[in-house]
């Protein structure tokens, strides 16, 4: 049970911000998970709103590259409603079962694809010291451009976030979702 009352609509706002609720579901077709929590700050759901439609519709950060990040980042953070949204996500934007599973049980990127296996370090280096080392950053800088590696780094921590509003607020994952290990 979340430690405050999700927002699930619009009657759960002051009636100035109920086109806020109406923007998230634009968006969502729905009010769910992460912004059930921040629309009890609409303003600041209203700008957070703003990041999600960037990084579907303007990254230059390819949809199936940044899922591997993101999913990367989420593990890290152990936010289950967050993993079970995105692994959905993943799935639908070509991310392999295998890279999947590997990134769930925290496995040897080593055995990933160079692609795959620099962004799950680069990613991994990040959640969990606040830093990355010369060489996975030089990488990812060669093999793309310093907007992509920005977009990707944002995406991340976006995600991160994310993950500790679920996880602070205590919301639950959909019972029908894909499961973190405990």
């Amino acid at each position: 049970m979340p430690r405050v009352t999700p927002i699930t609509g619009r009657s759960d706002v002051p009636a100035e911000h109920a086109s806020v609720v109406d923007a998230v579901v634009k968006v969502f077709g729905g009010v769910r998970g992460p912004f059930s929590m921040l629309l009890h700050s609409p303003k600041l759901a209203e700008r957070m709103l703003g990041l999600v439609t960037f990084f579907r519709d303007e990254s230059v950060t390819e949809p199936k590259l940044r899922s591997v990040a993101i999913l990367t980042a989420v593990r890290e953070r152990e936010a289950a409603y967050v993993w079970a949204a995105q692994v959905a996500a993943a799935r639908r934007n070509g991310v392999a079962e295998e890279v999947i599973d590997l990134i769930r049980a925290k496995g040897d990127p080593g055995k990933l694809p160079a692609e795959e296996r620099e962004i799950v370090t680069y990613v991994r280096q990040l959640m969990r010291t606040n830093r990355i080392d010369q060489a996975a950053f030089d990488a990812l800088k060669k093999r793309y451009s310093a907007q992509w590696l920005v977009e990707l780094t944002a995406a991340a921590n976006y995600f991160g976030l994310l993950s500790g509003v679920v996880n602070a607020f205590e919301v639950a994952a959909p019972p029908d979702g894909d499961k973190m290990p405990v």
